[in-house]
């Protein structure tokens, strides 16, 4: 495990997110841009070269009320296609124990995001087969990769009868909703 003041300081490296939720220009159309479910972007059916393009386009996306997605900037507004959500989670890393644990998540795009209340995991499908989502601004989701979703399973514990993790000062239940299950 790593420390709580590593952790910390890779949040800090983190480049700031573009005010995008202050943009609202009219939309320009649909780009033939495609993220598929494992977080592969295509344009016009060709993977991208270029990571840092990825990442430039992956600042100024967002999902809006209508549930699909667009790449926003002061003056364009383009819509792209997204298979399952634009983004998967293929690292964790944890410090601390109990309700002071902290869970970083390693995004595909390099961008680390803590488990806390601003961006909660969420668990969906069944209790057989549950599809783990952490919840991110402006509408967007990373899915969990199986190997990150095993290695909360292994940080889990028990809090008022479910089983869980706690990050960032909240408990997250590992076990979709009754209610949710589909």
């Amino acid at each position: 495990m790593t420390t709580l003041a590593t952790l910390e300081q890779l949040l800090r490296e983190q480049a700031d997110l573009p005010p995008i939720d202050r943009w609202h220009p009219e939309l320009c159309g649909d780009i033939d841009i495609f993220i598929d479910n494992d977080g592969r972007w295509f344009h016009e059916g060709r993977p991208f070269a270029r990571e840092a393009l990825v990442r430039l386009f992956a600042s100024i996306l967002r999902r809006e009320a209508d549930g699909r997605y667009y790449l926003v900037t002061p003056a364009e507004k383009m819509r792209i296609r997204v298979e399952d959500v634009p983004f998967l989670a293929v690292a964790s890393d944890a410090a601390g124990a109990g309700t002071g644990q902290t869970v970083v998540f390693t995004l595909n795009t390099g961008r680390k995001v803590l488990l806390d209340a601003t961006h909660p995991l969420v668990i969906r499908g069944t209790a057989d087969l549950p599809r783990p989502y952490l919840e991110l601004e402006h509408g967007l989701a990373a899915r969990l990769s199986r190997p990150v979703y095993y290695t909360l399973v292994d940080l889990a514990a028990e809090h008022q009868g479910e089983t869980g993790v706690w990050s960032g000062g909240a408990w997250f239940p590992l076990t979709p909703p009754v209610a949710a299950e589909q």
